[in-house]
């Protein structure tokens, strides 16, 4: 059982520290920026059809609001996947 914890500890360490070693100017962009770079690559001329409604004030607004839509995704999954276990555990006794 402690090899297990020590391994899955490991992978953690792993998955924490290799994204600094990957990309040391830590310089991370979002799909759309990406996409938006290639499209007007390919199309100088490419106007977007629609505008956001709303933007946020700050990339620090619009990082908060990701992860808090994360945040609570996860958590209603979460709570779903505890509910139906605790449900079909209750209905085997």
């Amino acid at each position: 059982m402690k090899r297990k914890n020590l391994i899955l500890i490991i992978i953690c360490i792993l998955l924490v520290a290799v994204p600094f070693v990957v990309s040391k100017n830590g310089a991370f962009e979002g799909a759309d920026a990406q996409a938006e770079e290639l499209i007007t690559e390919i199309n100088s001329e490419y106007e977007p059809w629609a505008e956001s409604l709303w933007e946020p004030p700050s990339g620090e607004v619009e990082s908060f609001l990701f992860s808090m839509q994360a945040a609570l995704g996860a958590g209603f999954i979460g709570y779903f996947i505890g509910k139906k276990k605790s449900d079909k555990r209750n209905k085997s006794i």
